[in-house]
């Protein structure tokens, strides 16, 4: 009757030691996506291209997942707080992660007023740029019409890979 209590105590002791051997298994680094110098080049391209069919001026800012400025443009005629303007909506969409026009809509109805006091500009032009489910950036525009600019720029860059949505 002894050796019962004894198998039950070793077979608990290998279950241990294997769940701590898988836990130890898992990497302690993951691999991240970025966008590239060129593909933010790109992106702004085709956001260019964008703004010069619907005949709108624009200016904007792509950033990585880690809030880097990796590329800005600003078309001739724009403001001159242009390209601040569409930073400062970069970085708010890529902070909640969701349209800007989005956070602008929770911000308006009283729903969050974080963005408020922590120095975003949750106004509508920004996008954050998603692979895989995974943020990997963000991108505003100075226009009315940015979020639209900004789709099309993801869109044509990412080709189906990507979603930028509001969640």
């Amino acid at each position: 009757m002894r050796i019962r209590p004894c198998v039950l105590s070793l077979s608990l002791l290998a279950t241990v030691l294997l769940a701590a051997d898988a836990s130890a298994r898992q990497a302690p680094t993951r691999d991240i996506k970025v966008i590239s110098s060129a593909g933010a080049r790109a992106m702004a391209d085709a956001c260019i291209a964008w703004a010069e069919q619907n005949k709108v001026v624009v200016a904007m800012a792509i950033l990585d997942w880690g809030g880097n400025l990796i590329e800005s443009h600003a078309m001739e005629g724009a403001a001159p707080n242009a390209i601040d303007t569409a930073l400062l909506k970069a970085k708010s969409a890529l902070r909640w992660r969701r349209a800007t026009s989005e956070t602008n809509k929770t911000v308006r109805s009283g729903e969050n007023l974080a963005p408020t006091f922590m120095d975003d500009f949750p106004q509508p032009g920004a996008l954050p740029v998603m692979v895989n489910g995974q943020v990997v950036g963000a991108m505003g525009v100075s226009s009315p019409d940015g979020e639209k600019c900004a789709q099309a720029a993801i869109d044509k860059v990412f080709k189906g890979t990507t979603s930028a949505s509001a969640r």
